[in-house]
């Protein structure tokens, strides 16, 4: 097995964005929502069927929310999630000009490229 040296190459901190999702920042809120929600079932040691004895919310959604199936839901359903849960939501809101996020976003794919034919 050869000894080559890979670059490492910092990502964005999006890794929808690094994939080229079209809605990567969503995406990247849903996710951050959903990890936040599993906290609080773990936390209280809820099962799907319990949560949605405690919150009124179908367990089918815990159970979506558990297996990162995230594209029937949306922002606002998963922020009602997490008040019924006995948490609030607070957002931060950080825009930049699209040019430098593809340009950072270039790096990356042409670092990821170069890994790739190695």
């Amino acid at each position: 097995m050869k000894r080559e040296k890979l670059e490492v190459v910092r990502g964005s901190g999006n890794a929808f964005r690094d994939l080229r999702h079209e809605n990567a920042d969503a995406e990247q809120f849903k996710a951050i929502l959903a990890a936040e929600i599993i906290k609080a079932l773990d936390r209280d040691h809820l099962t799907v069927r319990g949560a949605h004895g405690r919150t009124g919310i179908a367990a089918a959604d815990f159970s979506r929310i558990r297996n990162a199936e995230l594209g029937r839901l949306t922002l606002d359903r998963l922020m009602s999630i997490i008040n019924r849960l006995g948490s609030r939501v607070e957002v931060k809101v950080k825009v930049r000009r699209v040019e430098a996020v593809r340009a950072r976003g270039d790096r990356v794919r042409s670092a990821r490229k170069r890994a790739i034919m190695l």
